[in-house]
C-alpha cells in the first residue's frame, strides 16, 4: 500500500509575532512582557519583527514554536529530519507497532518508469513476505519459551509477539512509511527551510519542508517573509553546486507565498 504526504499544524504559539516583538523589546525596557504585548497592535508588532530581521537578530524568534503531525513519509526521511537536532520528535515505533501490511513510499522517478515500478513493488512484497514469515517463526518460538517460564497463554502470546517484531523489523525497507510529531522553534525552522527547500535537497524532505513552510507562513508571514531556500534571503551558498536559477527560485517563492496567504484567508 502506498503512502501519501500529509502535514497538519496541530499547535503553535499564539500571536507569534507579538510574542517575538515583546520578547525583544523586554531586553531594553523596564516594562513587563505582558504590558508590552497589551500595548502593541498587530501593525506595530509586524514592523518591529521586520526591523529585527533587517538586523539579522534571530534569537527572539526562538520563543515561537510550531508542532506538526506528519504522515506518509519514509524511514529514509526520518534519518534526514532528525539531523536537525534543535527540535523534538515523537516517532511511530516499528518495535511496538506491527507492520503486517506496511505502507510504503514510492519515489517519483520509480513511479514514472513501469519496469522500475514493477521491480520496486516486487521488492516491497518480498520484504513484507519475509517480515510476516519472521514474525510467525519468532513468535512461535518465543511463545513456547514464555509458557515454559510459567506465563499464562495470554501473557505468553502478547510478550512473544512484541519480542518477535522487535527483530523481524530488520528486514523492513527504508521505503516503509512512518508517522511522527515534530516541534521546532521558528529559528530552527528558518534553518530547516534554508537547507531543505533548496533544489539540492532530496525530493521527499523538500516536499515536506515546503508544506511545513506553507503552514508556518499562513500563521506568521512576517517572521517567515524571507523563509525558503537560502537564495530567498541572500546569495546562494552552494558555490559551484548552485542550481543557477536563484532569481527564478526567488520569484517562485514570492508567488507561492501570495497564494498561501490567499488560501489562508478563505
Amino acid at each position: 500500500m502506498e503512502g501519501k504526504l500529509k502535514v497538519t499544524l496541530i499547535a503553535c504559539t499564539p500571536v507569534p509575532e507579538k510574542t517575538v516583538a515583546a520578547a525583544a523589546k523586554l531586553c531594553y525596557s523596564d516594562t513587563g512582557a505582558m504590558d508590552l504585548m497589551d500595548g502593541m497592535d498587530d501593525a506595530a508588532a509586524e514592523n518591529f519583527v521586520k526591523m529585527l530581521a533587517s538586523l539579522g537578530h534571530e534569537s527572539p524568534i526562538e520563543h515561537v514554536s510550531f508542532t506538526f503531525a506528519i504522515e506518509g513519509v519514509s524511514r529514509a526521511l526520518l534519518a534526514q529530519i532528525t539531523r536537525h537536532r534543535i527540535a523534538s520528535y515523537s516517532v511511530q515505533s516499528q518495535r511496538y507497532v506491527k507492520q503486517t501490511d506496511f505502507v510504503y513510499i514510492t519515489p517519483p522517478e520509480i513511479a514514472g518508469d513501469p519496469e522500475a515500478l514493477a521491480l520496486y513493488e516486487a521488492s516491497m512484497q518480498a520484504s513484507l513476505d519475509a517480515y510476516r514469515a519472521l514474525c510467525d517463526k519468532l513468535e512461535a518460538r518465543h511463545y513456547e519459551d514464555f509458557l515454559a517460564q510459567g506465563l499464562s497463554e495470554k501473557e505468553a502470546r502478547s510478550k512473544a509477539e512484541k519480542k518477535a517484531i522487535e527483530d523481524a523489523r530488520f528486514v523492513l525497507p527504508n521505503a516503509c512509511e512512518t508517522k511522527m510529531v515534530v516541534t521546532m522553534n521558528a529559528r530552527s525552522l528558518l534553518n530547516f527551510f534554508r537547507m531543505r527547500c533548496c533544489s539540492r535537497a532530496q525530493w521527499e524532505i523538500r516536499a515536506l519542508a515546503e508544506e511545513m513552510l506553507r503552514l508556518c507562513y499562513a500563521k506568521a508571514p512576517t517572521i517567515f517573509a524571507k523563509a525558503g531556500p537560502s537564495c530567498c534571503a541572500g546569495p546562494c551558498p552552494e558555490g559551484k553546486m548552485t542550481c543557477g536559477r536563484c532569481d527564478a527560485v526567488r520569484r517562485s517563492y514570492e508567488e507561492k507565498k501570495k497564494e498561501w496567504l490567499q488560501d489562508a484567508s478563505v
